[in-house]
């Protein structure tokens, strides 16, 4: 019986390069399961995308492992070549989010297991303008405060980490004017961020609320922060955001599948945390259990 093809691509820079010190205990899960592994080193931002599509029909199971933006790549690939096939996935990144929202384990070599034995889930994939992202598109204040602030500060201080690092840009957050159109709806207003999230975790900081978060729904969670018009609205925000109160004052929030966003000045965007491009005009839809990702049976 001959042996079944198992590609796995990897970024040997994420989480501090720590793939270096385990993928030969990763090739030997996958090879005590039969499968004769092709090991592969990104060189380069896209080169997972490059790599996949030059050769995925070559195997009969892909597995990427990096962190969050290794992810996204992985998923722009299979979802541009329309690549259905259940992956795996084995987090090496500093954040992670992802894989704490399907809970893939954070140790590599039990999350390589899971893969042997594990099942496929299939989840919502979004897409910015034709530019597929994973679970978060973001906008405004703070976005990449959550990746640059170090993970050792985030378990240490929480929430607090995050506020401390955002205080020290106050003087230079920007507002912006736009129109969000959903179901129907139209709002224009002033806004300082705006979030389209399918993930229990965003940027490490893990959401506790009662949101009724589903990751296979066909829907997204919109979270749009309103422009503080002084200090003290700036503090009630930052005090109802670490309570995880999204109170109509300071906040909207909603479900949808598909949403757009206008404005007048160009807004930069971020997707799963890496670069989203700057747009005026842009449109967000989730494709409703658009992948297959293998995870434990437990979840």
């Amino acid at each position: 019986m001959n042996n079944k093809r198992l590609l796995l691509i990897f970024n040997p820079l994420s989480g501090k390069q720590q793939i270096k010190k385990h993928l030969s205990d990763i090739i030997d899960v996958f090879t005590k399961n039969n499968y004769d592994v092709t090991a592969y080193p990104t060189q380069c931002k896209a080169d997972c995308i490059k790599k996949i599509t030059s050769c995925f029909d070559d195997f009969d199971l892909i597995v990427s492992s990096g962190g969050d933006g290794t992810l996204s790549e992985t998923i722009s690939a299979f979802m541009n070549i329309g690549y259905t096939k259940p992956f795996g996935y084995i987090p090496a990144g500093s954040t992670n989010d992802f894989a704490y929202s399907v809970s893939i384990p954070s140790n590599m070599i039990e999350a390589a297991r899971n893969i042997m034995t594990g099942k496929p889930f299939a989840y919502d994939v979004g897409s910015l303008n034709g530019s597929y992202f994973t679970y978060v598109a973001a906008f405004g204040a703070f976005v990449d405060v959550s990746y640059q602030t170090p993970q050792e500060s985030k378990n240490a201080l929480g929430h607090l980490a995050y506020v401390l690092e955002g205080i020290k840009r106050l003087p230079t957050i920007s507002s912006y004017d736009v129109t969000v159109e959903h179901d129907g709806f139209a709002i224009r207003d002033y806004f300082i961020l705006g979030l389209v999230t399918n993930a229990y975790s965003i940027g490490g900081y893990r959401n506790t609320s009662e949101l009724n978060i589903l990751l296979d729904d066909g829907l997204f969670e919109v979270t749009l922060v309103k422009t503080p018009k002084n200090p003290i609205e700036l503090q009630n925000i930052i005090t109802c955001a670490l309570k995880q109160d999204f109170s109509p004052d300071y906040f909207y929030s909603f479900k949808t599948n598909r949403i757009s966003f206008k404005s007048e000045k160009p807004i930069a965007w971020t997707l799963d945390g890496e670069d989203g491009g700057i747009h005026t005009d842009c449109e967000i839809i989730c494709h409703n259990k658009a992948q297959k990702i293998i995870i434990n049976t437990g979840y």
